[in-house]
């Protein structure tokens, strides 16, 4: 017999919670896309919606404590077989609200994994693509949050809860975890879909882009992270970044988006006194 002590037992409980409201907002969802589209009608695309307020993670735990028993409760699942896509993308855009690594991010790493592979004519299996790029940042974001470990570890841990249900072909979600695990410029991906998730996901730390992400993180009121702190971080990129981009067409890139950042620091300088005055 396994002994669990306390510290194990809390964390096996929190896990356990995590799980249980993320099934809760995801069926939350899904009740909202089959009440647009009329129960006994197929589905569309759920409409986006902004930030869920301070009682969201409530309002859906409640949500699923009062959703209908019997016949009705098959009806959200239907729907979502539907277009699975419409229901994974409602999630991240109701709960990824990040300027750095938020919904936008989401869908840019998407659409230029796909041009990265696309100039390379390597086809991608486009289910684990997109349900990784729309993912792979969940565990940044609360309840999913796990400070002590790496969110790419605790999203590919997570996302078989989001899933399961919707439609998505689960007999690929081992392909998805393995994508959002490596998606970090740091890790190192395997398979076509972790190859250029990764890559996309590092070419948006650089450029116009990667100044815009960073910045958009820079605390108006002089906390953490401040000016200084973002130059520091946009260095960082800077160093660590373009050599960790692993694919031709990604390296292709990589010299014009170096560039961008480098000049921009570079004008930076300048203009603020070497950020003295920044």
């Amino acid at each position: 017999m396994t002994i669990i002590h306390g510290r194990e037992k809390t964390q096996v409980r929190a896990a356990a919670w995590r799980a249980a409201l993320t099934r809760a907002i995801l069926r939350a969802i899904l009740a909202g896309a089959v009440a647009s589209a009329g129960v006994g009608a197929s589905a569309g695309a759920p409409t986006a919606v902004g930030a869920p307020s301070a009682a969201g993670a409530s309002a859906a735990a409640g949500a699923s404590a009062a959703a209908p028993a019997a016949g009705a409760a098959t009806a959200p699942a239907a729907a979502a077989r539907s277009d699975w896509h419409a229901t994974v993308r409602d999630f991240a855009s109701r709960h990824f609200k990040n300027p750095a690594w938020g919904y936008s991010h989401c869908l840019r790493d998407y659409a230029l994994a796909r041009e990265l592979a696309a100039a390379d004519h390597v086809t991608l299996d486009d289910d684990v693509l997109y349900a990784a790029s729309y993912l792979h940042d969940m565990a940044a974001f609360k309840p999913w949050e796990n400070e002590k470990l790496d969110h790419s570890d605790v999203a590919a841990d997570l996302v078989a809860d989001i899933l399961m249900g919707t439609g998505f072909p689960m007999s690929k979600i081992d392909a998805v975890r393995g994508a959002i695990r490596t998606h970090m410029y740091y890790r190192n991906p395997v398979g076509a879909e972790a190859l250029y998730l990764h890559d996309a996901d590092a070419l948006d730390w650089l450029g116009a882009i990667g100044v815009a992400r960073i910045l958009g993180l820079v605390d108006p009121n002089g906390g953490d992270p401040d000016g200084p702190k973002a130059v520091k971080m946009l260095e960082d990129n800077l160093k660590n970044v373009p050599d960790r981009v692993l694919s031709a067409a990604g390296r292709a890139q990589v010299p014009a988006r170096k560039a961008e950042l480098q000049d921009y620091l570079r004008d930076l300088k300048r203009e603020s006194a070497n950020l003295r005055t920044l």
